[in-house]
């Protein structure tokens, strides 16, 4: 009983700390950000910054145009170009579709896609799915529920599940093979009338009077082609080359993914996915079909080991494999056999997008998070919602001005769910990570043991991470929370001057992974959206 009370009273405390901290924080950004606010040139039919330079295009008798002129029937015009087909762009394009707009999509390869990432659905993303009206692309494609997630260290283990009581039955998360699932969203876009999907590489954007008009590109067979339209939304992926000319892409690349196949091997935790932190960094389990299990083992850093050679064989065998569960250790040594071994850079980047009349960003061209906790997809589809939700008033996407003044509420709107992701996967990949200094291996050993205690110690960042309840506040106190559990730890029941010392450098640790992430998503937009203009903006009136 006094244990318990302990520990309650510990998670009073971060609480209180942690709301401190986060107010203070928010205070001085605010008083910051009023102080150096950058003065834009506004003109009245467009907003564009003083340093900014669009990708231009000049037209040439050789290059064929892919859509009517203005002069010819409207019913054969196209209101929207979508760059990409993916997961967000093939969505896109059936939300839009369905919506009566006319819709050209331009993808590189409609080939099925075969990738490493992109394979779990979080249970907040099906939701988003569902309010998409695109569930059902999760039929016949051998896709797994997923119930929540079991944690491993040091020879320990706990489960994690999502607080799914108040859902129906079929809510939970989807593990699956990615290009089976992009494959049948493909399908369902093209079966609606006013949707054509063509196969091209779109090589840049037509610039005219400083509005993006349409895009310039290469079909199948190689010829030029232009395409116009008013609305041009750039969701090409994590590799766009487009995206320079939409906004200030600072990607960073903290790791890489090596993938694996584990064969008709039985996972510990059933509908569960799996997470061992391991030194140096996490390996992830999940079952992507009925037979077979994604492993993804993070390599820190931009380089790894040679898999021609045979170094990274080695690297699996010697160092991965004996920390991974038992019960998975004769497949994955099997896998590692087989050869079949992939890799995958993991990229983050936060939204910086230019207001861009004529053009939006929209997937991971636009924003990108580390793929440890399966966030990416969820954030994609609640991005498409938003935008779906706001285009929908809108009769005219003609009016240049007003649809770029009107869009801007996009990036202020989608920032509290996008953000509390991406700010959880950067912290969460941190804490998990081993490292050599006291202070960060007590910081992941208290983060186990917060999550092991149950309750809402463990269903609160579960909901954070799983999309369900994805609010910036709740995100801030319990990553406090974890902190101050971990000092708490090192003073009870007897405090050293030592162990108070640690206590504070872990504080000052959780500060520094943190914070600058959330500097960097926007603080006024993460935690006061209401506080920006935009947020109110409404469609124009006819």
């Amino acid at each position: 009983m006094y244990r318990h009370s302990m520990v309650v009273d510990q998670y009073i405390l971060g609480c209180f700390l942690a709301s401190l901290f986060g107010f203070l924080l928010l205070y001085s950004q605010l008083i910051r950000r009023r102080r150096k606010t950058k003065k834009y040139t506004r003109s009245s039919s467009i907003m564009e910054r003083e340093d900014y330079q669009y990708i231009k295009s000049s037209t040439s008798s050789s290059i064929n145009v892919a859509t009517p002129t203005s002069s010819e029937n409207d019913n054969n015009r196209t209101d929207i170009i979508i760059v990409g087909a993916g997961v967000a762009g093939s969505a896109l394009a059936h939300s839009l579709g369905q919506d009566g707009r006319r819709i050209h999509v331009i993808e590189r390869d409609l080939t099925e896609p075969d990738r490493i990432v992109g394979e779990l659905l979080q249970p907040g993303g099906y939701l988003k799915l569902i309010e998409l009206g695109l569930e059902d692309c999760l039929k016949d494609i051998d896709a797994q529920q997923v119930f929540g997630y079991a944690l491993y260290k040091d020879g320990k283990d706990t489960r994690l599940s999502y607080p799914l009581e108040k859902f129906d039955s079929d809510i939970s998360g989807r593990s699956f093979h990615n290009g089976r699932f992009i494959r049948r969203m493909r399908e369902k876009a093209a079966t609606l009338p006013n949707v054509r999907m063509e196969q091209g590489t779109v090589t840049s954007l037509i610039e005219e009077k400083g509005i993006i008009k349409g895009v310039q590109y290469k079909n199948q067979n190689s010829q030029e082609m232009i395409a116009y339209a008013p609305l041009t939304i750039v969701c090409d992926g994590c590799f766009s080359n487009l995206r320079r000319s939409l906004c200030d892409p600072k990607v960073d690349i903290p790791s890489c993914f090596v993938g694996l196949i584990l064969e008709n091997c039985q996972l510990p935790y059933a509908d569960h996915g799996h997470v061992v932190l391991a030194d140096p960094s996490p390996i992830l389990f999940y079952q992507i079909s009925s037979a077979e299990t994604r492993c993804l083992v993070d390599v820190p850093g931009q380089k790894v080991p040679s898999i021609s050679n045979g170094e990274m064989a080695n690297y699996l065998k010697t160092v991965v494999a004996p920390q991974i569960p038992p019960q998975l250790y004769d497949a994955f040594i099997a896998a590692i056999e087989k050869g079949n071994i992939r890799t995958m850079p993991n990229r983050s980047m936060p939204a910086n997008p230019h207001p861009t009349p004529g053009a939006l960003l929209l997937g991971d061209a636009f924003n990108m998070r580390h793929p440890l906790t399966g966030g990416g997809m969820t954030v994609a589809l609640s991005d498409i919602v938003v935008l779906r939700d706001l285009l929908r008033p809108l009769q005219d996407l003609h009016d240049v001005s007003t649809l770029c003044k009107y869009l801007e509420s996009f990036y202020t709107l989608r920032k509290p769910v996008a953000s509390t992701i991406n700010t959880l996967a950067g912290a969460l990949y941190k804490v998990f990570c081993a490292s050599q200094d006291q202070a960060r291996k007590e910081m992941r050993q208290a983060c186990f043991d917060y999550l092991s205690l149950g309750g809402v110690f463990s269903s609160g960042p579960v909901a954070l991470l799983s999309g369900l309840n994805p609010r910036p506040l709740s995100l801030v106190l319990h990553f406090f929370a974890v902190a101050v559990y971990g000092v708490g730890r090192l003073l009870i029941p007897f405090p050293s001057p030592k162990r108070m010392w640690l206590g504070a450098r872990l504080l000052s640790g959780a500060s520094g992974i943190i914070f600058p992430i959330i500097r960097a998503e926007g603080v006024r937009q993460m935690f006061f959206p209401a506080t920006v203009p935009a947020y109110y903006r409404g469609p124009p009136l006819d």
